[in-house]
């Protein structure tokens, strides 16, 4: 693919996957997607990630590593369907408050009936909003966390803003995200798999490829390890760093608000 990828300093306000848009219209064709996709999204994380983004959100979890204290809150942004947010309050004992912000209301739902099947609504709050306007306090929150979100948020900066605005002192942002792939062969393969086999496998899961082909480009597009973490530092958080999860196919940002 000869896409570039964006760099520290935007590009992915007009930028739904490959094509350009006008500014203001990403939002609502990405909630088109996410609409489409709500009820089989693990099944397209497992498509997309072979599998993988359990063994990806499981090490970020262990990253975190969740207090075992009442009163510990987290924020779990774009993460509608509770995946990382049950991993939360399983890892800190059942004790940690998480609240599950997504912009998708069927994202939202899906993850409300998950909760209710796993007996852990006590521990979770579900809140339709965007990540580019938080409805929370300054200093609420000891953790920030959104897996496989940020690149479907418009502006970018201003989430990460919104991050430190939210996050207490000492509070940490995690941010899981695919990335670009920094082993020789394993990059041709992965492109060739995710731009002619994944939309082919979305349209027979789903009947539609067209929300595949964005998600593939829209990881295309995203900025490099090193250009997001520039992003997250130029947000204002401080020990900022990151991991490569399987080449580089994925990477776990840290950021702390000191």
């Amino acid at each position: 693919m000869t896409e570039a990828r964006t760099g520290a300093h935007g590009g992915m306000e007009t930028s739904y996957g490959f094509r350009q848009v006008a500014d203001g219209e990403k939002q609502g064709l990405v909630n088109d997607v996410f609409h489409k996709v709500a009820k089989r999204y693990d099944i397209m994380n497992d498509v997309m990630s072979a599998g993988m983004h359990r063994v990806w959100k499981d090490a970020m979890i262990a990253s975190l590593s969740p207090r075992k204290e009442e009163g510990y809150k987290t924020l779990d942004v774009a993460g509608g369907t509770g995946d990382i947010a049950f991993r939360i309050v399983e890892a800190s004992g059942r004790k940690a408050h998480t609240t599950v912000l997504d912009i998708n209301g069927s994202m939202l739902a899906v993850g409300a009936e998950r909760a209710a099947k796993k007996k852990l609504s006590d521990n979770l709050d579900f809140v339709e909003a965007n990540a580019e306007s938080l409805p929370f306090e300054n200093n609420s929150f000891d953790a920030y966390t959104v897996a496989f979100g940020i690149r479907n948020v418009p502006r970018i900066d201003v989430a990460l803003s919104e991050a430190y605005r939210v996050l207490k002192r000492g509070g940490r942002l995690l941010v899981l995200e695919f990335s670009e792939v920094e082993m020789p062969l394993l990059d041709k393969f992965y492109e060739e798999w995710s731009f002619k086999a994944i939309p082919q496998f979305g349209k027979m899961i789903t009947g539609d490829a067209e929300p595949y082909q964005y998600l593939v480009e829209s990881i295309r597009k995203f900025p490099n390890q090193e250009n997001f973490a520039t992003m997250i530092r130029t947000a204002g958080f401080s020990r900022v760093s990151y991991t490569n999860y399987t080449g580089g196919i994925a990477a776990l940002h840290s950021g702390w608000k000191l």
